[in-house]
């Protein structure tokens, strides 16, 4: 089993870290709030660190699960100390292609590999340990890797080299972003229409328009309930990172420019931690 260090306890990285304790890996975990890590520490096999520094010393393998560039920066200042050869370091945190790069090499300068390895499945999937985790990096770190995310990983994809895994979380939340706007709007107009929406969904989800966000979310949307999953200040965090991308590289991302604007109108209606499935919210079925 191996030595292991997890960064950044919030409502992915904490069931992610226990995972990888309950496979038999020697877990060190850290938090900025050293009493979320002890807490951890106190409900799995494991141990909590003070430091960064402290959690990477000697760690064979690094999880990072953080919230945005800033944040895993921050971090990395700190545990680079302790980055030693060999050492493979994983960003599990969305942040930019840029970053990521920039942490790659910093990393061969000290012998360690790193793998940027964003997620996706949400509190459900890091709870279930189903994630699906798309990477960039080199294929020998990436194969090396594997069967440590396997813990709680269903889904491991080695996309291309440094950033391309960062890159193909932005294509992920893209694609969520305007399927929820085509689900909020179908909603919408069948009950404008006075139409009995279950009905409605039950004969349409077995044919083209069928979604995970449509069999996961129609109902809760239905009912105005948006308190749990994947909370809308993260997802205008991943479209400001997807929408500063495609003005680099020349992409056109109108639609997506467009919902980003949509879930600013949901957190100033209150709807900062609501599930992104709150668009509905905008069309008059606000939370009841």
């Amino acid at each position: 089993m191996a030595r292991v260090a997890f960064l950044g306890l919030g409502v992915m990285g904490y069931p992610m870290a226990g995972h990888l304790s309950k496979a038999g890996h020697q877990v060190t975990v850290w938090n900025r709030t050293l009493a979320k890590a002890e807490a951890w520490a106190g409900a799995h096999k494991g141990e909590a660190a003070s430091t960064p520094a402290d959690a990477v010393f000697g760690a064979e393998y690094v999880m990072l699960c953080l919230g945005d560039d800033p944040d895993v920066a921050a971090v990395y200042e700190q545990l680079e100390p302790s980055v030693g050869g060999g050492m493979v370091i994983i960003d599990h945190t969305t942040a930019s292609a840029d970053l990521a790069r920039s942490l790659f090499q910093r990393a061969s300068k000290k012998g360690a590999a790193f793998i940027d390895a964003p997620i996706s499945g949400g509190q459900a999937g890091a709870e279930k340990g189903q994630l699906t985790i798309m990477c960039g990096g080199d294929a020998s770190a990436f194969a090396q890797a594997q069967p440590i995310m396997s813990a709680y990983g269903k889904r491991m994809t080695l996309i291309g080299e440094s950033g391309a895994g960062q890159l193909a979380k932005s294509v992920n939340q893209i694609c969520i972003a305007g399927i929820l706007q085509g689900l909020a709007e179908g909603l919408h107009f069948a009950d404008q229409a006075g139409l009995d929406i279950s009905k409605v969904i039950g004969a349409i989800s077995g044919g083209a328009a069928q979604s995970w966000q449509m069999e996961n979310r129609w109902e809760t949307m239905d009912k105005g309930e948006y308190e749990h999953g994947f909370a809308v200040d993260w997802m205008r965090k991943d479209l400001r990172i997807a929408l500063e991308t495609a003005r680099q590289n020349g992409a056109s991302l109108p639609l997506t420019a467009m919902v980003d604007q949509y879930y600013a109108d949901i957190q100033a209606m209150g709807g900062q931690r609501w599930d992104t499935s709150s668009l509905l919210a905008r069309m008059g079925r606000g939370p009841k």
